[in-house]
């Protein structure tokens, strides 16, 4: 028999199967030429892991679960009590072999995902009157100051609240906690509550000029002690109302000459007269720094000013304890 009709038995899976050494030495040949092409692979390229995020490349890694894992540290590192939401970029991942001189990035990629990550933040404002006054960092400590603020300010009419601040900036609020809120808030209330006629506050001085005769004075123009305050400015400057209220009288009355009078509440009401042009009507609600009339001279008067005067349950006060002073 020649060499070429020769075969060789093998017994796989209990079946004989016959070889020719030909065919056994094509399938050497084959191995080879496989082992030729793997080490030329091997020593030219290397594997990674392709990393891309909507289609575009980030970068080559070399361990898949080593990166899921820094990336996971990054979001964790993130999450504080303020934070609420973290929206970061979705990545896929390919197998692949590139040359040996590409650079494994996965620092960088790590960097463009955080880049790409949206992150939201919740505040919360102490607010007064719908100001926003100051910001901490819980609700816990907001609703506690809200609390002892409306205890100590009970007489001043403020509305204090919280409101909810989202931001995906981490620096564009400037934090502070309960202790330091509570001084700023409590100055600002306690210069409201030196400026409250009988809990009205008076936020607004309704001209800016000199005084010329103090409350409580006697001079010859009157028969009296001075019920109010004069204050000399030039005919037609602007009077603005000194709170907010009702108008319930906008006219000539004696020797206030043209006057208007508002109803404030809490017993409360302003005089401003001498005035040259009336601006209001009788019935209509204003807000502190509403125009309201014109200074003049009018009624009993020597001179251009302004009679500004507060009455309490229909008694004068003093407007320099509040104002002017």
């Amino acid at each position: 028999m020649s060499c070429s009709k020769r075969r060789v038995k093998f017994i796989l899976n209990n079946k004989v199967k016959y070889y020719t050494k030909e065919m056994i030495r094509c399938m050497n040949l084959i191995a080879i030429a496989l082992f030729i092409v793997m080490t030329i692979i091997f020593i030219k390229f290397k594997p990674v892991c392709i990393v891309s995020s909507n289609g575009e490349k980030l970068g080559y890694i070399t361990n898949k679960n080593d990166f899921e894992a820094k990336v996971k540290e990054l979001i964790d590192n993130n999450q504080t009590e303020n934070v609420v939401a973290i929206d970061t970029v979705t990545v896929s991942y390919e197998f692949a072999f590139v040359n040996k001189d590409e650079e494994i990035n996965e620092s960088e990629i790590i960097a463009k995902i955080q880049d790409n990550t949206k992150i939201t933040y919740k505040y919360y404002a102490v607010t007064v009157d719908n100001k926003q006054k100051s910001i901490v960092s819980n609700l816990a400590e907001a609703e506690k100051l809200v609390t002892e603020i409306k205890k100590a300010y009970a007489d001043v009419t403020s509305e204090v609240g919280i409101n909810e601040i989202y931001t995906q900036n981490k620096n564009e609020y400037k934090t502070v906690n309960a202790q330091v809120a509570k001084k700023e808030i409590s100055n600002e209330l306690e210069e409201k509550k030196s400026a409250s006629v009988n809990g009205i506050y008076l936020a607004q001085k309704p001209i800016t000029g000199v005084i010329t005769s103090r409350f409580g004075s006697r001079e010859s123009i009157r028969t009296h002690a001075h019920t109010g305050l004069d204050i000399a400015a030039p005919y037609g400057t602007k009077i603005k109302a000194a709170a907010d209220g009702t108008v319930t009288w906008s006219g000539y009355k004696g020797s206030y000459g043209n006057l208007v009078i508002v109803n404030c509440g809490n017993d409360v009401e302003i005089y401003y007269g001498h005035c040259s042009k009336l601006l209001v009507k009788s019935g209509e609600k204003v807000k502190a720094g509403d125009v309201i009339a014109e200074v003049g001279s009018t009624g009993n008067s020597t001179g251009n000013h302004l009679h500004f005067e507060i009455r309490i349950d229909g008694t004068s006060v003093n407007p320099q304890k509040y104002i002017y002073k």
